[in-house]
């Protein structure tokens, strides 16, 4: 099937990407104006993800290309399955594109997968929902290993409180408690398909599935979470802040280094 449009003699193809980073060094996903040359290296400034993969698409395809991202991330954070979409008019085979861009991108960057699809996917709009992944690392002494994708956590945490109070999160609610206030009037009503608990080892993974997330809401779920699991909240403080929608009474934000962006779902997927 040919998913591509006319415009005039040329075909536009819709080109959807999913994409690895190591957000280590970057400030987040979203382009800030400045091209990855002008940034990383030469000033104290850092590039975005954006940035870095508009730049190398444009270079491999010799046209100028624009990614749409299923969303941002932010500075620290990484990303185990961010989706981009962009237009293009290359007739490069795609699998010479996948083996060129990953040539040309740096190490902490991967295209893991190149794909054409319909003209009109969009891959913020057409997202069903997203999962975020949280890595803790529980021990006395941080894992050097594990250092830049894990937040330490000294003391065992007691998970059956943290299950607890996940749990209330689970449905349709109003999130605007475990968000940064936001005064631009749209809804902070969030739906909350799953949360999960994986422990290996000293790791405790949190992921959270949802049709979508307001700015921090997931850093500063995890926050509150941890001080459960510390024992300084109750399981019931969680459905507090639901209810009063305050975002003082939540925990603190979580730093981003421990912050995956997991996994994002589309119909048909």
């Amino acid at each position: 099937m040919n998913n591509g449009r006319i415009f005039g003699n040329i075909s536009k193809r819709n080109i959807k990407i999913i994409i690895e980073y190591d957000g280590s060094r970057y400030s987040g996903w979203q382009r800030l104006g400045k091209t990855a040359e002008d940034t990383i290296g030469k000033s104290n400034k850092k590039s975005s993800i954006q940035a870095v993969l508009e730049d190398s698409f444009s270079r491999l395809l010799e046209e100028d290309i624009k990614l749409i991202g299923s969303g941002r991330t932010d500075a620290g954070v990484h990303a185990l399955g961010q989706v981009a979409n962009f237009y293009s008019h290359t007739k490069l085979p795609l699998r010479e594109m996948l083996i060129g861009i990953n040539k040309l991108l740096p190490e902490d960057i991967a295209v893991v997968e190149v794909k054409e699809v319909d003209f009109d996917f969009h891959s913020r709009y057409s997202a069903k929902a997203k999962t975020y992944e949280y890595r803790i690392y529980m021990g006395e002494t941080q894992s050097v290993f594990l250092r830049k994708y894990t937040y330490h956590e000294p003391n065992r945490l007691n998970i059956e409180h943290m299950k607890k109070a996940a749990s209330y999160l689970v449905g349709t609610h109003d999130f605007k408690g475990f968000s940064t206030d936001r005064r631009d009037g749209k809804s902070t009503v969030r739906t909350i398909d799953d949360v999960y608990f994986h422990v290996n080892g000293n790791v405790l993974r949190i992921g959270i599935t949802g049709n979508g997330f307001l700015y921090n809401m997931v850093r500063i779920i995890i926050g509150t979470l941890i001080e459960i699991g510390e024992g300084n909240r109750g399981t019931d403080d969680m459905l507090n802040i639901l209810r009063n929608k305050d975002r003082q009474k939540a925990g603190i934000t979580i730093s981003g280094h421990g912050l995956f962006l997991y996994q994002v779902y589309y119909e048909n997927e």
